[in-house]
């Protein structure tokens, strides 16, 4: 599938960054204990491993679509998809199913896209290319490949993107969610950011190790587990910020997909550029020290405009 999240290293380096803001974790790490800043990469990580360690395993779903490998028929998904989202309009409450992938070989898949029209109000399905489970295409794409097309019963609003590769591993979970104002929502894997991507959660997180070790234990958990949320929220998804008190995730803010490269590369450079400042603040006055200003101006400023530049020249 498409990148969805931000990489492990990403969160994991945001989290020790959130960490290391915190003067007595700096402080502690000095005197050789750690503890502060491994509960900042910890919980830096921590969301998406609930998410894709354990709860996807225990969300139901009603209805599945296993495409034949030998011969995949778009319009069987085009239509099964169509009848998820009457079901619910009939029903009137969420309607769950599963797009399976369509493994063709030990390394090999066949990719095929969905695409919600809203315009001609219609789902779309069609075959792609072959790829490898790096998500690298074996072959060139099929020329002129039949799109499937399958009439929609209702009105849909999107809170995702309108279209998704389906490739590799297993397939995406579509949640039809009817809303207050009469449309479907295709909400795209729906286990995912829902409550343990929420703010609230990191504050219940950190109650125990208030207790068990101090303050600032807790405060660093809910700074790393904050900031994971908070650096996810830039992407396309979004994010149930304020569960239980809201269970409908806050659309994101569509700056960058999360699973690029280029923005994953960002939150890991910027992360460590801010380690190193905050570290630094505990260097003796005598031993040189750069400003932040000057770090944000020729670590990460220019080296980003440069980047930025040569991206936009070759492509």
């Amino acid at each position: 599938m498409d990148g969805i999240d931000m990489k492990g290293i990403s969160h994991f380096a945001v989290g020790v960054a959130a960490a290391s803001c915190f003067p007595a974790a700096i402080t502690a790490a000095e005197n050789g204990n750690p503890l502060y800043f491994i509960l900042g990469g910890v919980f830096g990580l921590l969301p998406d491993t609930i998410d894709f360690k354990f709860y996807r395993f225990f969300y139901r779903h009603h209805a599945e679509v296993t495409p034949d490998p030998l011969n995949p028929n778009p319009q069987q998904i085009a239509d099964a998809v169509a009848d998820a989202i009457e079901n619910a309009v009939s029903a009137n409450k969420p309607f769950r199913i599963r797009l399976n992938t369509i493994r063709i070989g030990a390394d090999l898949w066949q990719r095929y896209t969905l695409k919600f029209n809203l315009i001609a109000k219609c789902v779309e399905v069609k075959m792609g290319a072959i790829v490898d489970t790096g998500g690298t295409p074996t072959k060139p794409e099929p020329q002129n490949t039949i799109t499937a097309i399958a009439p929609l019963k209702a009105d849909v609003r999107l809170d995702y993107l309108a279209e998704t590769n389906i490739d590799i591993f297993e397939g995406p979970i579509f949640e039809m969610t009817p809303d207050k104002d009469g449309y479907i929502i295709p909400q795209f894997i729906p286990w995912h950011r829902q409550w343990s991507h929420s703010f609230l959660v990191g504050m219940i997180f950190a109650m125990p190790a208030w207790f068990l070790w101090d303050s600032v234990a807790a405060f660093v958990i809910i700074a790393a587990y904050s900031a994971h949320v908070a650096v996810d929220q830039l992407g396309y998804m979004g994010s149930s910020l304020f569960w239980p008190l809201t269970r409908r995730r806050t659309p994101g803010l569509k700056l960058q997909h999360s699973g690029a490269a280029f923005p994953n590369f960002c939150a890991v450079w910027l992360s460590c550029l801010l380690i190193f400042q905050n570290v630094s603040r505990s260097i003796p006055l005598s031993t040189l020290r750069i400003s932040p200003t000057m770090i944000t101006l020729w670590a990460a400023i220019i080296p980003f405009i440069a980047i930025k530049a040569i991206r936009r020249w070759i492509h």
